[in-house]
């Protein structure tokens, strides 16, 4: 059987504010870089540039919620996205 695709996602967590309901930080993958905004009250993420953003929206709101409560600040995190970029 033919092993899935798969790339190795890093995050790292710039600013949390629960005040404003807000995290903010930067996800590298496959030679792409993005800066994301994660508005956790409404479940709304933004994430820039548009370029190579379809490959991980999904990928990162998908961790962003599974994570939530145990990311920090300056934390550094790894995740699977099922595709090769």
């Amino acid at each position: 059987m033919a092993r899935l695709p798969a790339t190795t996602a890093q995050l790292r967590v710039l600013h949390q504010s629960f005040s404003q309901r807000v995290l903010e930080g930067e996800v590298t993958a496959g030679g792409f870089h993005w800066t994301f905004s994660w508005a956790f009250d409404r479940g709304e993420l933004s994430v820039e540039p548009s370029l190579g953003r379809a490959l991980i929206q999904d990928a990162l709101l998908r961790f962003l919620l599974k994570a939530d409560y145990q990311l920090e600040p300056g934390g550094d995190y790894a995740f699977t996205v099922r595709a090769r970029f």
